[in-house]
Protein backbone atom coordinates (compact mmCIF):
# COMPACT_ATOMS: atom_id res chain seq x y z
CA UNK A 1 0.00 0.00 0.00
CA UNK A 2 1.46 3.42 -0.91
CA UNK A 3 2.06 5.99 2.14
CA UNK A 4 -0.88 7.70 3.09
CA UNK A 5 0.86 11.01 3.78
CA UNK A 6 0.93 11.06 0.31
CA UNK A 7 -3.10 11.29 -0.54
CA UNK A 8 -5.96 13.90 -0.32
CA UNK A 9 -9.27 12.71 0.21
CA UNK A 10 -12.53 14.73 -0.86
CA UNK A 11 -13.78 16.33 -3.52
CA UNK A 12 -13.04 20.29 -2.93
CA UNK A 13 -9.57 19.28 -0.80
CA UNK A 14 -8.45 17.75 -4.37
CA UNK A 15 -9.83 20.83 -6.41
CA UNK A 16 -7.87 23.02 -4.40
CA UNK A 17 -5.20 20.69 -4.48
CA UNK A 18 -4.89 21.14 -8.55
CA UNK A 19 -5.71 24.81 -8.52
CA UNK A 20 -2.77 25.32 -5.91
CA UNK A 21 -0.55 23.88 -8.02
CA UNK A 22 0.27 20.87 -6.21
CA UNK A 23 1.73 18.28 -8.74
CA UNK A 24 -0.92 15.30 -8.65
CA UNK A 25 0.09 12.10 -9.86
CA UNK A 26 -3.41 10.39 -10.37
CA UNK A 27 -7.17 10.75 -9.17
CA UNK A 28 -8.95 7.57 -8.07
CA UNK A 29 -13.05 8.50 -8.96
CA UNK A 30 -15.63 6.55 -7.19
CA UNK A 31 -17.93 4.85 -10.17
CA UNK A 32 -21.04 6.74 -10.71
CA UNK A 33 -19.97 10.21 -8.93
CA UNK A 34 -21.88 13.08 -10.05
CA UNK A 35 -22.74 16.96 -8.73
CA UNK A 36 -21.56 19.66 -9.31
CA UNK A 37 -18.33 19.59 -7.66
CA UNK A 38 -17.90 16.21 -9.76
CA UNK A 39 -18.28 18.59 -12.71
CA UNK A 40 -15.98 21.16 -11.58
CA UNK A 41 -13.54 18.43 -10.83
CA UNK A 42 -13.60 16.65 -13.97
CA UNK A 43 -12.97 20.21 -16.10
CA UNK A 44 -9.91 20.56 -13.98
CA UNK A 45 -8.54 16.87 -14.78
CA UNK A 46 -9.25 17.52 -18.28
CA UNK A 47 -7.86 20.68 -18.41
CA UNK A 48 -4.43 19.61 -16.91
CA UNK A 49 -4.32 16.13 -18.05
CA UNK A 50 -4.72 14.65 -15.19
CA UNK A 51 -3.98 10.47 -14.77
CA UNK A 52 -7.34 9.38 -13.68
CA UNK A 53 -9.43 5.72 -13.10
CA UNK A 54 -12.96 5.07 -11.59
CA UNK A 55 -12.46 2.29 -9.14
CA UNK A 56 -15.15 0.92 -7.10
CA UNK A 57 -15.48 2.86 -2.86
CA UNK A 58 -14.23 -0.52 -1.63
CA UNK A 59 -10.65 0.90 -3.24
CA UNK A 60 -11.38 4.06 -1.65
CA UNK A 61 -12.43 2.86 1.44
CA UNK A 62 -9.60 1.10 1.49
CA UNK A 63 -7.43 4.25 0.76
CA UNK A 64 -9.15 6.42 3.82
CA UNK A 65 -8.97 5.44 7.51
CA UNK A 66 -12.53 7.21 7.89
CA UNK A 67 -14.15 6.46 4.41
CA UNK A 68 -14.40 10.06 4.58
CA UNK A 69 -13.59 10.41 1.43
CA UNK A 70 -16.26 11.93 -0.64
CA UNK A 71 -15.79 9.50 -3.56
CA UNK A 72 -12.00 11.29 -4.37
CA UNK A 73 -8.83 10.07 -3.62
CA UNK A 74 -5.59 11.79 -4.86
CA UNK A 75 -2.30 10.89 -5.31
CA UNK A 76 0.08 13.94 -4.60
CA UNK A 77 3.45 13.51 -6.36
CA UNK A 78 6.71 13.55 -4.31
CA UNK A 79 9.02 14.94 -6.14
CA UNK A 80 8.51 18.29 -8.78
CA UNK A 81 8.73 17.35 -12.43
CA UNK A 82 10.90 18.96 -14.66
CA UNK A 83 9.98 21.13 -18.35
CA UNK A 84 11.63 18.71 -21.39
CA UNK A 85 12.37 21.86 -22.79
CA UNK A 86 14.72 23.32 -19.87
CA UNK A 87 15.92 19.66 -19.84
CA UNK A 88 17.42 19.06 -23.14
CA UNK A 89 18.69 22.84 -22.94
CA UNK A 90 20.63 21.99 -19.54
CA UNK A 91 22.38 18.65 -20.90
CA UNK A 92 23.29 20.03 -24.48
CA UNK A 93 25.08 22.99 -22.35
CA UNK A 94 27.33 20.56 -20.33
CA UNK A 95 30.33 18.36 -21.63
CA UNK A 96 28.94 15.35 -21.90
CA UNK A 97 26.74 13.46 -24.65
CA UNK A 98 23.12 12.92 -23.52
CA UNK A 99 21.44 10.06 -22.50
CA UNK A 100 17.85 10.18 -22.12
CA UNK A 101 15.23 7.18 -20.99
CA UNK A 102 11.77 7.53 -22.19
CA UNK A 103 9.31 5.02 -21.02
CA UNK A 104 6.00 4.27 -23.04
CA UNK A 105 3.40 3.65 -20.38
CA UNK A 106 5.47 1.48 -17.53
CA UNK A 107 2.58 0.58 -15.33
CA UNK A 108 3.87 -1.29 -12.37
CA UNK A 109 5.66 0.86 -9.87
CA UNK A 110 8.29 -1.16 -8.59
CA UNK A 111 9.37 -2.14 -12.43
CA UNK A 112 9.33 2.25 -12.54
CA UNK A 113 11.27 2.81 -9.24
CA UNK A 114 13.95 0.26 -10.43
CA UNK A 115 14.20 1.80 -14.01
CA UNK A 116 14.81 4.96 -12.06
CA UNK A 117 17.53 3.53 -9.71
CA UNK A 118 19.48 1.81 -13.03
CA UNK A 119 19.31 5.38 -14.98
CA UNK A 120 20.32 6.80 -12.36
CA UNK A 121 23.78 4.76 -11.59
CA UNK A 122 24.04 4.60 -15.37
CA UNK A 123 24.33 8.50 -15.76
CA UNK A 124 21.05 8.87 -17.63
CA UNK A 125 20.44 12.70 -17.70
CA UNK A 126 16.83 12.37 -17.87
CA UNK A 127 13.32 10.26 -17.64
CA UNK A 128 10.48 11.04 -19.66
CA UNK A 129 7.00 9.68 -19.44
CA UNK A 130 3.53 9.80 -20.65
CA UNK A 131 1.21 12.09 -18.43
CA UNK A 132 -1.33 8.95 -18.76
CA UNK A 133 -1.07 5.70 -18.45
CA UNK A 134 2.37 5.87 -16.41
CA UNK A 135 2.70 4.42 -12.94
CA UNK A 136 2.62 6.92 -10.67
CA UNK A 137 5.50 7.95 -8.21
CA UNK A 138 4.57 6.42 -5.23
CA UNK A 139 6.08 5.85 -2.01
CA UNK A 140 6.55 2.26 -3.09
CA UNK A 141 8.19 3.64 -6.74
CA UNK A 142 10.78 6.00 -4.35
CA UNK A 143 11.65 2.91 -1.91
CA UNK A 144 12.03 1.05 -4.60
CA UNK A 145 14.67 3.39 -6.39
CA UNK A 146 16.72 3.57 -3.36
CA UNK A 147 15.95 7.60 -3.06
CA UNK A 148 17.56 8.12 -6.91
CA UNK A 149 13.77 9.70 -7.75
CA UNK A 150 14.94 12.26 -5.83
CA UNK A 151 18.24 12.97 -8.23
CA UNK A 152 16.89 11.85 -11.22
CA UNK A 153 14.84 14.74 -13.47
CA UNK A 154 11.53 13.31 -14.62
CA UNK A 155 9.49 14.73 -17.21
CA UNK A 156 6.01 14.05 -17.79
CA UNK A 157 4.52 14.81 -21.21
CA UNK A 158 0.76 14.91 -23.06
CA UNK A 159 2.74 12.20 -26.00
CA UNK A 160 5.80 10.23 -25.96
CA UNK A 161 5.38 10.65 -30.01
CA UNK A 162 5.99 14.81 -28.68
CA UNK A 163 9.20 14.09 -27.19
CA UNK A 164 10.37 11.50 -29.87
CA UNK A 165 10.13 14.61 -32.45
CA UNK A 166 11.88 17.15 -29.63
CA UNK A 167 15.07 14.93 -29.19
CA UNK A 168 15.27 14.44 -32.69
CA UNK A 169 15.27 17.60 -33.82
CA UNK A 170 18.37 17.93 -31.21
CA UNK A 171 19.82 15.55 -33.72
CA UNK A 172 19.30 12.90 -30.69
CA UNK A 173 19.07 9.35 -31.81
CA UNK A 174 15.82 7.39 -30.70
CA UNK A 175 16.37 3.86 -29.63
CA UNK A 176 13.75 1.38 -29.38
CA UNK A 177 13.79 -1.69 -26.96
CA UNK A 178 11.81 -4.17 -29.03
CA UNK A 179 11.78 -7.62 -30.26
CA UNK A 180 10.22 -6.47 -33.72
CA UNK A 181 13.67 -6.05 -35.21
CA UNK A 182 16.72 -8.28 -36.42
CA UNK A 183 19.23 -5.87 -34.44
CA UNK A 184 20.76 -6.54 -31.43
CA UNK A 185 21.84 -3.38 -29.28
CA UNK A 186 25.37 -4.34 -28.91
CA UNK A 187 25.39 -3.17 -33.47
CA UNK A 188 23.90 0.20 -32.73
CA UNK A 189 26.41 2.85 -31.77
CA UNK A 190 25.19 4.22 -28.09
CA UNK A 191 27.76 6.73 -28.32
CA UNK A 192 26.38 9.48 -30.05
CA UNK A 193 23.79 11.54 -28.20
CA UNK A 194 21.27 9.11 -27.65
CA UNK A 195 17.26 8.59 -26.38
CA UNK A 196 16.33 5.11 -25.65
CA UNK A 197 12.56 3.91 -25.24
CA UNK A 198 11.48 0.98 -23.13
CA UNK A 199 7.57 -0.12 -23.44
CA UNK A 200 5.23 -1.36 -21.20
CA UNK A 201 5.00 -4.63 -19.87
CA UNK A 202 2.05 -6.09 -21.60
CA UNK A 203 1.82 -4.75 -25.23
CA UNK A 204 5.86 -3.01 -25.56
CA UNK A 205 6.44 0.42 -27.46
CA UNK A 206 3.26 1.47 -29.14
CA UNK A 207 3.80 0.83 -32.77
CA UNK A 208 2.79 4.07 -33.81
CA UNK A 209 6.11 5.25 -31.81
CA UNK A 210 7.93 2.44 -33.70
CA UNK A 211 7.74 4.13 -36.93
CA UNK A 212 9.32 7.50 -35.82
CA UNK A 213 12.57 6.04 -34.19
CA UNK A 214 15.86 6.09 -35.90
CA UNK A 215 16.54 2.32 -34.67
CA UNK A 216 15.48 -0.42 -33.19
CA UNK A 217 17.08 -3.15 -31.36
CA UNK A 218 16.72 -6.34 -29.24
CA UNK A 219 18.14 -8.41 -25.92
CA UNK A 220 19.59 -11.98 -27.43
CA UNK A 221 17.21 -14.47 -25.66
CA UNK A 222 19.17 -18.23 -25.56
CA UNK A 223 16.65 -19.52 -23.33
CA UNK A 224 12.69 -21.02 -23.80
CA UNK A 225 11.22 -17.47 -22.64
CA UNK A 226 10.54 -15.05 -24.94
CA UNK A 227 10.79 -11.61 -23.03
CA UNK A 228 12.58 -10.24 -19.95
CA UNK A 229 11.16 -7.98 -17.22
CA UNK A 230 11.23 -4.15 -18.71
CA UNK A 231 13.31 -3.11 -15.54
CA UNK A 232 15.87 -5.72 -16.26
CA UNK A 233 15.73 -5.86 -19.83
CA UNK A 234 16.24 -1.19 -19.91
CA UNK A 235 19.30 -2.17 -17.24
CA UNK A 236 20.85 -4.52 -20.05
CA UNK A 237 20.66 -1.60 -22.28
CA UNK A 238 21.75 1.50 -20.84
CA UNK A 239 24.70 -0.90 -19.23
CA UNK A 240 25.43 -1.40 -23.31
CA UNK A 241 25.62 2.30 -23.56
CA UNK A 242 27.61 2.54 -20.63
CA UNK A 243 30.40 -0.50 -21.98
CA UNK A 244 30.12 1.82 -25.05
CA UNK A 245 31.21 5.21 -23.49
CA UNK A 246 33.36 3.77 -21.50
CA UNK A 247 35.48 2.10 -24.33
Amino acid sequence: MENEVSKIFGLRAVIEAINSGKTISKVYLQKGLNGPLFSELNTLIKKHNISNSYVPIEKLNRFSKNNNHQGVAAQISPIDFVDLESLIATTLEKNTTPLFLLLDQISDVRNFGAIIRTAECTGVNGIIIQKQGNAPISADTIKTSAGAAFKMPICKVDHIKDAVFQLQAEEIQIVAATEKTDNLIYSIDLTKPTAIIMGSEDRGINPSILKIVDNKAKLPLLGEIESLNVSVACGAFLYEATRQRLA
